[in-house]
């Protein structure tokens, strides 16, 4: 008797200690997720917001039409959906196709159900007027890993092992040149931590050698670079993903200077 007795004691202890762990994962998991979209961050305030940000006057990007092709970076995902995409929109008064999607890779591969880099292109409507192509030379095959892969020798689309890093973006501009026929650009992450991407920005200059594309190179950026603590804090979720205030502030006048020096006589 005093054995059920303990062994229901017991049995009550162990219950209540995973109720309680599950109390603290049901705490916790939406504050985690909360912290990784950037919900808390200071450089997501409204005030840096796209609504919040003033169009420029005579921008010489007016009017352009530039397809712009990535994943989490590109869509905004720790800055409430808002990239400097958006904002350039709403500063330059361009018009653009985002075809953003967060956790995709470059190489041809379904990543948790979602479509490739190559896949998701390929829906673009291929009529578009564009002045400008812009990928995101993405983070997340870093992350995962994929196979860098060489340079290829050929020009055709059937040329390059798309299931490589390598062949994967010379096929994306491949197909963009041939389809819209106009300048193509990649641009990469700025500094963080992960000697893998920075391999990756490497053979992205290799193949910029072999397709004369034009590089948004923020990772080896010195004024992007120079950000001081206090800033760089501001404008960044994590090592990967700007806010609101790192978009508008940081990144999208960048992008501006580039795409005004290539694309504007």
């Amino acid at each position: 008797m005093r054995m059920e007795k303990k062994n229901k004691s017991v049995g009550k202890i162990i219950l209540i200690i995973v109720l309680i762990f599950l109390l603290v994962i049901a705490i916790q998991t939406p504050i985690m997720i909360a912290r990784s979209n950037g919900t808390f961050a200071r450089g997501n305030n409204d005030e840096y917001s796209v609504a919040n940000t003033q169009k420029l006057e005579s921008s010489p990007l007016a009017g352009k039409t530039i397809v712009f092709l990535g994943s989490s970076v590109t869509y905004g995902s720790a800055a409430k959906g808002e990239s400097f995409v958006d904002y350039m929109v709403k500063r330059d008064d361009i018009n653009v196709v985002k075809e953003a999607v967060s956790g995709t890779v470059l190489v041809d591969e379904e990543v948790w159900g979602k479509k490739s880099y190559i896949e998701r292109m390929k829906t673009i409507d291929t009529s578009i007027k564009a002045d400008a192509f812009v990928c995101q030379l993405s983070t997340n095959d870093a992350t995962m890993k994929k196979e860098l892969g060489i340079v290829s020798d050929g020009f055709e689309l059937e040329n390059f092992d798309t299931m490589t890093v390598a062949g994967a973006i010379e096929y994306i501009i491949c197909y963009a040149r041939q389809t819209w026929n106009c300048p193509v650009f990649f641009y990469t992450g700025t500094k963080y931590d992960n000697e893998y991407y920075g391999q990756m920005v490497e053979l992205l200059w290799e193949i910029q050698e072999k397709w004369d594309i034009i590089i948004i190179d923020l990772w080896n950026d010195k004024e992007m670079n120079a950000v001081s603590t206090e800033d760089y804090k501001l404008y960044m979720v994590n090592g990967i993903h700007p806010s609101r205030a790192g978009y508008r502030e940081w990144w999208t006048p960048k992008f501006e200077e580039y795409l005004t020096d290539y694309l504007v006589d």
